[in-house]
Protein backbone atom coordinates (compact mmCIF):
# COMPACT_ATOMS: atom_id res chain seq x y z
CA UNK A 1 0.00 0.00 0.00
CA UNK A 2 1.51 3.38 -0.85
CA UNK A 3 1.69 6.00 1.78
CA UNK A 4 0.07 9.07 0.86
CA UNK A 5 2.18 12.45 1.59
CA UNK A 6 0.65 14.78 4.26
CA UNK A 7 0.45 17.51 1.26
CA UNK A 8 -2.30 15.18 -0.84
CA UNK A 9 -4.11 14.56 2.26
CA UNK A 10 -4.26 18.17 3.32
CA UNK A 11 -5.32 19.38 -0.31
CA UNK A 12 -7.77 16.45 -0.55
CA UNK A 13 -9.58 17.43 3.20
CA UNK A 14 -9.65 21.19 1.48
CA UNK A 15 -11.57 20.36 -1.21
CA UNK A 16 -15.20 20.08 0.30
CA UNK A 17 -15.97 16.86 -2.31
CA UNK A 18 -13.24 14.84 -0.82
CA UNK A 19 -12.39 15.86 3.12
CA UNK A 20 -14.38 12.47 4.61
CA UNK A 21 -11.66 10.76 2.47
CA UNK A 22 -8.62 12.95 3.61
CA UNK A 23 -9.36 12.35 6.88
CA UNK A 24 -10.20 8.28 6.27
CA UNK A 25 -6.80 8.66 4.75
CA UNK A 26 -5.13 10.61 7.63
CA UNK A 27 -6.64 8.33 10.37
CA UNK A 28 -4.97 5.41 8.53
CA UNK A 29 -1.91 6.95 8.34
CA UNK A 30 -1.48 7.85 12.08
CA UNK A 31 -3.46 5.55 14.07
CA UNK A 32 -1.19 2.99 15.31
CA UNK A 33 1.96 5.49 15.92
CA UNK A 34 -0.52 7.87 17.58
CA UNK A 35 -2.42 4.55 19.49
CA UNK A 36 1.50 3.68 21.17
CA UNK A 37 2.12 7.19 21.74
CA UNK A 38 -0.88 7.76 23.76
CA UNK A 39 -0.47 4.37 25.50
CA UNK A 40 2.90 5.11 26.64
CA UNK A 41 1.03 8.35 28.24
CA UNK A 42 -1.91 6.63 30.25
CA UNK A 43 -0.72 2.70 29.98
CA UNK A 44 -4.69 1.54 29.77
CA UNK A 45 -5.59 0.10 26.19
CA UNK A 46 -9.04 1.23 26.62
CA UNK A 47 -8.10 4.45 28.18
CA UNK A 48 -6.14 5.05 25.01
CA UNK A 49 -8.65 4.34 22.60
CA UNK A 50 -11.17 6.91 24.36
CA UNK A 51 -8.42 9.33 23.69
CA UNK A 52 -7.41 8.79 20.30
CA UNK A 53 -10.58 9.29 19.31
CA UNK A 54 -11.08 12.35 21.02
CA UNK A 55 -7.68 13.62 19.11
CA UNK A 56 -8.97 12.44 15.68
CA UNK A 57 -12.38 14.53 16.53
CA UNK A 58 -10.26 17.65 17.85
CA UNK A 59 -7.94 16.75 14.16
CA UNK A 60 -11.29 16.76 12.46
CA UNK A 61 -12.43 19.91 13.75
CA UNK A 62 -9.01 22.13 13.23
CA UNK A 63 -7.44 20.55 10.37
CA UNK A 64 -8.50 23.69 8.20
CA UNK A 65 -6.95 25.71 10.47
CA UNK A 66 -2.98 23.58 10.09
CA UNK A 67 -0.75 26.10 8.76
CA UNK A 68 2.03 24.24 7.81
CA UNK A 69 4.41 25.52 10.78
CA UNK A 70 5.49 22.04 11.68
CA UNK A 71 4.81 18.55 10.18
CA UNK A 72 1.20 16.83 10.02
CA UNK A 73 2.17 14.55 12.13
CA UNK A 74 3.49 16.56 15.07
CA UNK A 75 0.79 18.71 15.03
CA UNK A 76 -1.46 15.90 15.43
CA UNK A 77 1.15 14.19 18.36
CA UNK A 78 0.55 17.63 20.41
CA UNK A 79 -3.23 17.64 20.42
CA UNK A 80 -2.54 13.75 21.35
CA UNK A 81 -0.15 14.80 24.05
CA UNK A 82 -2.48 17.40 25.70
CA UNK A 83 -5.30 15.16 25.38
CA UNK A 84 -3.60 12.12 27.09
CA UNK A 85 -2.16 14.87 29.73
CA UNK A 86 -5.68 16.20 30.01
CA UNK A 87 -6.93 12.97 30.92
CA UNK A 88 -4.17 11.96 33.64
CA UNK A 89 -4.77 15.24 35.38
CA UNK A 90 -8.33 15.07 35.47
CA UNK A 91 -8.05 11.58 37.02
CA UNK A 92 -5.09 12.63 39.52
CA UNK A 93 -7.66 15.51 40.51
CA UNK A 94 -10.51 13.36 40.68
CA UNK A 95 -9.48 10.27 42.27
CA UNK A 96 -5.95 10.01 43.08
CA UNK A 97 -5.04 13.11 44.82
CA UNK A 98 -0.98 13.39 43.84
CA UNK A 99 1.32 11.93 41.03
CA UNK A 100 3.03 9.04 43.41
CA UNK A 101 -0.40 7.54 43.72
CA UNK A 102 -1.60 8.34 39.64
CA UNK A 103 2.26 6.36 39.51
CA UNK A 104 0.89 3.15 41.39
CA UNK A 105 -2.33 3.18 39.38
CA UNK A 106 -0.14 3.18 36.33
CA UNK A 107 2.20 0.59 37.13
CA UNK A 108 -0.88 -1.77 38.58
CA UNK A 109 -2.88 -1.55 35.19
CA UNK A 110 0.62 -2.11 33.41
CA UNK A 111 1.12 -5.15 35.36
CA UNK A 112 -2.48 -6.52 34.94
CA UNK A 113 -2.61 -5.64 31.15
CA UNK A 114 -2.80 -8.69 29.53
CA UNK A 115 -0.93 -7.11 26.30
CA UNK A 116 2.34 -6.72 28.22
CA UNK A 117 4.71 -9.74 28.24
CA UNK A 118 5.28 -9.76 31.82
CA UNK A 119 7.64 -12.85 31.68
CA UNK A 120 10.08 -10.21 30.10
CA UNK A 121 11.16 -9.65 33.71
CA UNK A 122 13.46 -6.74 32.30
CA UNK A 123 11.14 -4.76 29.99
CA UNK A 124 9.05 -5.12 33.03
CA UNK A 125 11.44 -3.46 35.23
CA UNK A 126 12.22 -0.91 32.49
CA UNK A 127 8.52 0.13 31.84
CA UNK A 128 8.10 0.30 35.61
CA UNK A 129 11.28 2.53 36.36
CA UNK A 130 9.72 4.55 33.60
CA UNK A 131 6.44 5.24 34.87
CA UNK A 132 8.21 6.77 38.01
CA UNK A 133 8.84 9.59 36.41
CA UNK A 134 7.06 13.49 36.02
CA UNK A 135 4.67 13.09 32.68
CA UNK A 136 6.74 15.07 31.74
CA UNK A 137 9.74 13.23 31.96
CA UNK A 138 8.27 10.05 30.86
CA UNK A 139 6.83 11.94 27.59
CA UNK A 140 9.69 13.49 26.74
CA UNK A 141 11.66 9.95 27.57
CA UNK A 142 9.54 8.24 25.49
CA UNK A 143 9.73 10.37 22.27
CA UNK A 144 13.42 9.98 22.40
CA UNK A 145 14.41 6.94 23.30
CA UNK A 146 11.33 4.58 22.04
CA UNK A 147 9.70 6.51 18.70
CA UNK A 148 13.48 7.85 18.05
CA UNK A 149 12.56 11.53 17.70
CA UNK A 150 14.65 14.27 17.51
CA UNK A 151 15.27 17.01 19.90
CA UNK A 152 13.37 19.28 16.90
CA UNK A 153 10.76 17.31 16.88
CA UNK A 154 9.59 17.03 20.06
CA UNK A 155 10.28 20.47 20.36
CA UNK A 156 7.70 21.54 18.04
CA UNK A 157 5.39 18.96 19.44
CA UNK A 158 5.82 19.63 23.21
CA UNK A 159 6.43 23.56 22.75
CA UNK A 160 9.59 23.78 24.75
CA UNK A 161 13.04 24.88 24.26
CA UNK A 162 15.28 22.15 22.79
CA UNK A 163 17.98 22.94 26.01
CA UNK A 164 15.14 22.35 28.12
CA UNK A 165 13.94 18.72 26.42
CA UNK A 166 17.42 17.91 26.56
CA UNK A 167 17.72 18.39 30.34
CA UNK A 168 14.87 16.63 31.43
CA UNK A 169 15.76 13.49 28.90
CA UNK A 170 18.93 13.61 30.81
CA UNK A 171 17.06 13.66 34.67
CA UNK A 172 14.76 11.28 33.31
CA UNK A 173 17.66 8.43 31.81
CA UNK A 174 19.31 9.41 35.36
CA UNK A 175 16.35 8.28 37.09
CA UNK A 176 15.59 5.35 35.24
CA UNK A 177 19.18 4.15 35.65
CA UNK A 178 19.20 4.87 39.53
CA UNK A 179 15.86 3.22 39.84
CA UNK A 180 17.18 -0.16 37.31
CA UNK A 181 20.12 -0.12 39.98
CA UNK A 182 17.79 -0.25 43.15
CA UNK A 183 15.55 -2.80 41.60
CA UNK A 184 19.23 -5.04 40.37
CA UNK A 185 19.97 -4.72 44.13
CA UNK A 186 17.06 -6.14 45.69
CA UNK A 187 16.83 -9.38 42.93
Amino acid sequence: MNVIEDDAILKLFHDSNREQDAFRLLVDKYKERLYWHIRKIVISHEDTDDILQNVFVKTWQRLKEFRFESKLYTWICRIATNEALNFLNEKRRKVYGNSDEISDFLINTLESDKYFFSEDKIQKELQCAILMLSDRQRIVFNMRYFDDMSYEEISQTLGVAIGTLKATYHNAVQKVEATLKIVDTLN
